[in-house]
C-alpha cells in the first residue's frame, strides 16, 4: 500500500502534521508513506522515520517558466504522484487537489472543494468542517477517523542529524533560556521593549539568554533593535544557525520565550517548556501542544491558557484573536504592544 500525505502550507504547519504521519504509520506499518510538502518547508520533516520520501513543490520555480512551458512541467508533476492507494490533502486548496485527481487512488481524503468546477468531486472521502476552537493537529487527526483507525498518540515530532548535535554541543553554552523573539509575520511579534526588559530580568535572575531567528533582514534588524534596549549582552545566534540546529538549541534550553512561530512549535515538540505570546492568532488553534498529555488545554478564546508545561500569554480582550495581520492593515498588533510585565515575570519565574 502507498498513500500520500500533502501539506501545501508553512514550516509549522508541516511540523504538526507528524501525529497524523505518525498514526498513519501505526495503523499501516507495511505501508510506504510519502509526503508532499512546499519547498523549504522539508526540513521539519527529514530523518522522520515514520515517512519513506518526502517530494517537495518549487512554487517560484514553476512561475519562472514561460506560462506553456509551466503548463507541461505542472502536469507532469501532478501525474508522478498517480501511483497511490490513498491521497490525504490536509488542506482547503486547488493544488493539493489537483494532485489528487489525477492520481489513481481508490481513496482521496479532503476538505470539500466549493470554487473550482473541476474539483468539485474530486474527494470521495471528506474531512469535516472543523470546530473554531479546536487544535490543528486534531484536524489533522482527522484523516485517521475519516479512514475508520484508531488515533494511537498526539505526539509532535522532529529530528536530526549527528552534524546539527555537534555543531550546538560545540558553542559549551552550559544551562540558557532560548528566546526567538520573531516570526516571518512581524504582526505576530510583542514590541521590542517587552523583548528587552524579559532578557533584563532573567539577568537579573542569573540566567544567559540566547537569542535566535532566522537569516531574514527584517527579523535580523528586529532583534538589532532589542539588543539596544537590553542592559546585558546575551549570546545572539540570529542568522547562523539552520533549523535543525535551532531545533538541537532548543531541545537543549532550560526554557523557550517567543511568539506564535514554527520555532515555538518545535520547542514544545521537544519537551522545553514554553512561554509564548498571542496576538491575533488563537491559542485554540495554534497553541504549543503538551507531547505528556492527549487533549488540548485551550478552551478559552482568549487570555492567559495552559496546556501542561506550556503557558500562552494573550490579552483577552474582545477583538482577541482578530486573525488580521496587524491593526486598521497597519501590520502592527496593539494587543502585542503592551503587557502587564509583574505578571509576566510571574509566570517565566514560576517556570524557572
Amino acid at each position: 500500500m502507498k498513500i500520500l500525505v500533502i501539506k501545501f502550507r508553512n514550516i509549522g504547519d508541516v511540523l504538526l502534521t507528524t501525529p497524523l504521519i505518525k498514526n498513519l504509520r501505526l495503523n499501516y506499518p507495511d505501508a510506504q508513506i510519502d509526503v508532499l510538502v512546499n519547498k523549504g518547508t522539508e526540513s521539519m520533516l527529514t530523518f522522520n522515520p515514520n515517512i519513506d520520501n518526502i517530494f517537495t513543490y518549487n512554487r517560484d520555480e514553476f512561475r519562472a517558466l514561460p506560462k506553456l512551458k509551466r503548463f507541461i512541467q505542472e502536469f507532469k508533476f501532478l501525474r508522478s504522484f498517480k501511483d497511490y492507494d490513498i491521497v490525504i490533502n490536509t488542506t482547503e486548496g486547488d493544488r493539493g487537489a489537483f494532485v489528487a485527481k489525477f492520481s489513481n487512488a481508490k481513496i482521496k481524503i479532503g476538505y470539500p472543494v466549493k470554487k473550482n468546477f473541476l474539483l468539485k468531486n474530486v474527494y470521495n472521502k471528506l474531512l469535516p468542517n472543523p470546530p473554531l476552537l479546536r487544535h490543528i493537529i486534531e484536524n489533522n487527526l482527522d484523516a485517521i477517523r475519516v479512514l475508520n483507525k484508531e488515533v494511537f498518540e498526539k505526539k509532535v515530532e522532529i529530528f536530526w542529524d549527528k552534524r546539527s548535535e555537534e555543531r550546538i554541543n560545540k558553542l559549551n553554552l552550559g544551562e540558557y533560556i532560548h528566546i526567538h523573539p520573531v516570526s516571518r509575520w512581524l504582526f505576530k511579534c510583542v514590541d521590542d521593549k517587552i523583548m528587552a526588559n524579559i532578557i533584563d530580568f532573567l539577568h537579573q535572575k542569573g540566567k544567559k539568554v540566547v537569542i535566535t531567528a532566522s537569516p531574514d533582514e527584517k527579523e535580523i534588524k528586529k532583534v538589532e533593535n532589542i539588543l539596544k534596549l537590553t542592559k546585558n549582552n546575551p549570546v545572539n545566534l540570529s542568522g547562523k544557525l539552520n533549523l535543525k540546529e535551532v531545533a538541537v538549541l532548543a531541545k537543549k534550553a532550560q526554557l523557550f520565550i517567543g511568539v506564535d512561530t514554527a520555532i515555538m512549535h518545535i520547542a514544545a515538540a521537544l519537551n522545553t517548556p514554553v512561554i509564548a505570546f498571542f496576538g491575533p492568532s488563537g491559542a485554540f488553534n495554534w497553541g504549543p501542544w503538551d507531547n505528556d498529555l492527549f487533549e488540548s488545554g485551550y478552551k478559552k478564546r482568549n487570555g492567559i491558557q495552559s496546556m501542561g508545561k506550556h503557558v500562552v500569554i494573550q490579552h483577552d480582550w474582545e477583538c482577541v484573536p482578530c486573525g488580521k495581520d496587524g491593526c486598521n492593515g497597519s501590520k502592527v498588533s496593539d494587543c502585542l504592544m503592551t503587557f502587564d510585565m509583574e505578571k509576566v515575570f510571574k509566570i517565566i519565574e514560576e517556570k524557572l
